[in-house]
């Protein structure tokens, strides 16, 4: 799980690299999104555990041994939530590139140097 976890972090890095180094508004956003995967991939890799199953309680899982032998589902429901609210940042952060663009035709983000406190 180490590789998965620092896969969460290249893609951390590389997302952190595009929104800081990039003037397009949606490489700015694809910046963002990859951020917020590799986030999802660390929680993950980080709530897995080797050799226990799926946190389903049937005929497979005795529910006295179920501590054992099941991972927490709660890293598992924290990322499905997270991945909910960064599609919906995701969108809002395009909406907002596209009015940008309505409003000045430029995707370039140092052409909306009026719009600056």
């Amino acid at each position: 799980m180490k590789i998965i976890t620092g896969l969460g972090f290249i893609l951390i890095f590389i997302g952190i690299w595009a929104m800081l180094t990039r003037k397009n508004m949606i490489k700015i956003v694809i910046g963002f999104s990859l951020i917020d995967t590799g986030i999802h991939i660390i929680m993950v890799s980080i709530g897995y555990i080797k050799g226990r199953t799926a946190p389903i309680l049937n005929s497979a899982v005795d529910k006295a041994r179920a501590l054992t032998e099941v991972v927490d589902p709660v890293p598992s429901v924290l990322v499905l939530t997270a991945i909910v609210i960064g599609l919906a940042v995701t969108a809002l952060l395009l909406v907002y590139v596209v009015k940008l663009y309505k409003y000045k035709k430029s995707m370039n983000i140092d052409d909306y140097g009026e719009l600056k406190w």
